[in-house]
């Protein structure tokens, strides 16, 4: 396969990525950490998130050993897989934690330096903090386009000269994205459980019943709660954007080659167009970055209007870019489909400003949940619960219209409802979610951001640094919440454009292998006693032989059980933080007890006992919620049948993208409420209000950080293995 000079644009767009990160790191590196208690406690909490991510890599490790001999024995004793399959998952796997590491190596190095920053210039302090999280931005997005070009590069030489060439390689690289999915949803359930134990035994027994400050340092659990906030909100999430970014480009790629399949040169470009769209995406992301800066005294719509300039400069920048790339690529449809990449970014833009709207204290629904305080904790929740379900309207709307525009844009408005015009179509899905992905360097890096300020604010408070540098770490930590609601809602947006996009994807890997299955001799017979042969089949007709279709009972069984998978997951990871914050509470509150005078100042707690509560309940909690995942699709897959699956999938991707975002923005909104209490609004802190605010805000802390952003990994991996089991499925029809 003669692969086009334009496409080393990927590979070398994915270096330059990853050497800014390095300049970034390196210009945080540069600064001041402070006082010498200043770096003692970045360094409790540098020793601490290091050792949980050790402990954690061996679980994953271990798992992702027995999974790939699992695939091993499906690829070389069964043959119904790909050989190269074994060695995409893990290569993914091991690119998704090694994101996870980098950035959370960065957080841990920048939150003195941020609290240090912070004492002399809000500006410098939102530098540091800022650019300190573009390098987990730009480590994801290098290393995703890195391990896509090289596979794509690998695969190629190995299947050149093969007529179905790009639709087994595209299908094969999508293998990889189970690995990165696996290893996301360990990271996040992980270092949701971790960073939320510690969370809600600091606030419940520390500022409820002891009446003590946030980051107090006489409160045990304050140094795992910090520990916490990198290794979920900092490595957890590297992870599961990593998982995001490619699951887009992958099953972008493969539906690419399955709809210009007859047509070999445009089929080609179809595959590298989301690759290059990425790699532009790259260059205008640092662009952005660049911009981001702000004044002395800035208030709370200054700094988020300082982070949106660089978010939105660098999406109209890509709008433009697209037209630009897909005219030189000259794809068919090229206009068409390029607006299929804007309306992805405009549903990307409306989601967050929604996210925004209903998660900042700037507006009336966080303000109101601050005011339900007055009346006692229990308002505050179902205030919260409510507005939460209310903010679900605008980005289910959003993403629905997004399907639509980009659907009919990419297949040239043909209502004819053939199998070329619904690949076609579904081509434009899954590059929407690409153009919603494509500044992700950037999108990314006000994500990371928000726990690199939390920590500062942490930092400051434990070292008795100035009340000023608090405050100014708490408008930081403001946005941070913010924003990170805002990375959530991108990040469940773009997985219901790719779960959708990989239900074509899946139909065609069930193609794939029953084309091997009737080449070894077996035959399939259709429902009027024909024999059935794939290799003539187009998409409708794929969907006809396994009649998915509302009446056929094993679609709609599979609906609900998809739709119970959401709400299974959610329940046992919610119930799973509620295990180990009751142990973190126990521990707090016994040393109170015993230990004399933590409260007088007089004694250090035992933070490591805290750490190692946390540490040892999020390894052991888990595993459960994640197995979940895998195993699932392959039960109703043998048992179901492809409809089963299919149902599955549609279940899974619509009630749990809702109910992700429902848990996020409730749970941003319950924490800026607190926020806007403490900052002197209805009775200020320690007051009754700050109380029953502190309440509502633990009673988030799951869904924000645990349950909430897993949904959209479980969305994809359930997806991902389906298409990687479809040969064992093919197995039992």
């Amino acid at each position: 396969m003669n692969i086009p000079l334009v496409f080393w644009l990927v590979p070398f767009a994915s270096v330059c990525a990853l050497a800014m990160a390095w300049y970034f790191f390196k210009y945080m590196m540069k600064e001041d950490e402070g006082t010498d208690r200043m770096k003692e406690i970045a360094g409790y909490v540098r020793i601490g998130a290091m050792a949980y991510l050790r402990q954690q890599y061996k679980v994953v490790t271990l798992i992702f050993i027995i999974l790939c001999l699992v695939f091993a024995f499906m690829s070389y004793v069964l043959h119904v897989q790909n050989p190269w399959v074994p060695f995409a998952f893990l290569t993914g796997g091991i690119f998704s934690g090694l994101c996870g590491f980098f950035g959370m190596k960065t957080a841990t190095y920048a939150s003195a330096r941020t609290a240090n920053a912070v004492s002399k210039s809000l500006d410098r302090g939102l530098k540091i903090a800022f650019r300190s999280g573009a390098v987990m931005g730009l480590v994801v997005v290098g290393l995703g386009l890195l391990d896509i070009a090289v596979w794509f590069v690998l695969l190629s030489a190995f299947y050149e000269g093969e007529n179905t060439a790009l639709v087994t390689i595209t299908t094969t690289m999508l293998t990889f994205g189970m690995g990165a999915s696996t290893q996301a949803l360990f990271a996040r359930v992980g270092g949701g459980i971790y960073t939320k134990a510690a969370d809600v035994g600091a606030d419940l027994v520390g500022k409820v019943e002891a009446n003590i400050p946030e980051d107090d340092p006489r409160n045990p659990a304050t140094i795992a709660d910090n520990v916490g906030d990198n290794v979920g909100d900092v490595a957890g999430m590297g992870a599961d954007l990593y998982e995001s970014y490619c699951g887009s480009i992958l099953s972008t790629a493969a539906l690419g080659a399955t709809a210009f399949a007859l047509n070999g040169d445009m089929q080609l470009k179809a595959v590298i167009a989301p690759m290059l769209i990425a790699a532009v995406g790259i260059f205008l992301s640092l662009a952005g970055i660049f911009m981001v800066r702000t004044r002395e005294g800035a208030t709370m719509r200054d700094l988020l209007h300082s982070l949106s300039l660089g978010t939105n400069v660098s999406a109209c920048l890509i709008a433009v870019a697209t037209f630009v790339i897909l005219y030189l690529l000259d794809i068919e449809n090229w206009v068409g489909v390029s607006f299929s990449v804007i309306s992805g970014l405009a549903a990307g833009v409306i989601i967050g400003a929604a996210t925004e709207y209903y998660t900042s204290q700037s507006y009336k629904p966080t303000k109101s949940i601050a005011k339900s305080s007055e009346t006692g904790s229990a308002t505050v929740i179902i205030k919260g619960i409510g507005t939460g379900m209310i903010s679900t309207m605008v980005p289910v709307v959003t993403i629905s219209v997004a399907i639509i525009a980009s659907y009919l844009c990419a297949n040239g408005f043909d209502m004819s409802m053939s199998s070329e015009s619904i690949s076609k179509g579904l081509y434009g899905i899954g590059i929407a979610a690409v153009g919603m992905l494509s500044t992700l360097g950037i999108t990314l890096a006000t994500d990371a951001y928000g726990p690199i300020a939390d920590n500062a604010g942490g930092n400051a408070e434990m070292s008795g640094l100035d009340p000023e540098v608090r405050k100014r770490t708490d408008a930081l930590d403001a946005l941070g919440n913010t924003t990170a609601a805002t990375g959530k809602g991108f990040a469940i947006g773009s997985a219901a454009l790719t779960a959708l996009a990989l239900l074509a994807s899946y139909i065609e890997e069930i193609k794939i292998n029953m084309s091997r299955a009737v080449a070894e001799g077996k035959t399939f017979i259709d429902n009027v006693g024909n024999t059935f042969n794939p290799d003539n089949a187009g998409l409708l007709d794929m969907i006809d032989f396994f009649q998915v279709n509302l009446m056929n009972p094993n679609v709609l069984v599979g609906v609900f059980v998809g739709a119970m998978a959401a709400f299974m997951f959610s329940g046992i990871t919610m119930g799973a933080v509620g295990r180990a914050a009751g142990s973190m509470v126990e521990e707090v509150r016994r040393q109170f007890r015993e230990i004399k005078g933590i409260l007088d100042g007089k004694a250090t707690p035992d933070y490591d006992r805290c750490i190692k509560i946390s540490t040892r309940s999020a390894l052991r909690e888990m595993i459960l919620p994640s197995l979940l995942a895998i195993v699932i699709p392959v039960v109703v897959g043998m048992v179901l049948g492809v409809a089963g699956v299919l149902g599955l999938l549609v279940g899974g991707m619509s009630t749990g993208f809702t109910l992700a975002v429902f848990m996020a923005n409730s749970g941003g909104a319950w924490d800026n409420a607190k926020k806007m209490i403490e900052e002197g609004n209805f009775g200020g802190k320690g007051s009754l209000c700050h109380k029953a605010a502190i309440v509502g805000d633990t009673v988030g802390d799951p869904f924000k950080d645990t349950s909430g952003p897993s949904l959209n990994i479980l969305i994809k991996l359930m997806s991902m293995v389906s298409i990687v089991m479809a040969g064992l499925t093919v197995a039992f029809i």
